[in-house]
């Protein structure tokens, strides 16, 4: 019966991390990595290791799912429509040079009025 439950929480653990490194988007990511804490904590009780399954309960069922979201909500993907246009990526625009920028002539400049 033990060995019973041990493949079966070996099994849920397997599933769970497959989920979890094959979804793309970051919110289901994080659900998955809450599952897979669960299951893992699941594991951990199976193998009477009671405190390390708490220990994976809070940190691996809710600590690491929530930096994920945060991260994720942190830094948001804009998609690049044109490299030069300031929607896109820093890295994506091109570096404006000084010798690139027009000079100012002087009469250019507004004239102050007496």
């Amino acid at each position: 019966m033990d060995d019973a439950l041990t493949t079966v929480a070996l099994l849920l653990v397997v599933a769970a991390a497959t989920l979890a490194v094959l979804c793309r988007e970051p919110v289901r990511q994080a659900a998955a990595l809450a599952v897979l804490g669960l299951a893992l904590s699941l594991l951990f009780l199976v193998l009477q290791a009671p405190d390390v399954a708490l220990s994976q309960l809070a940190v691996g069922t809710a600590l690491t799912p929530l930096l994920v979201l945060l991260a994720a909500r942190k830094v948001r993907r804009r998609p690049a429509e044109d490299p030069g246009s300031p929607g896109g990526r820093p890295q994506d625009r091109p570096r404006e040079r000084p010798q690139d920028r027009p000079q100012e002539q002087p009469q250019d400049r507004p004239r102050k009025q007496p």
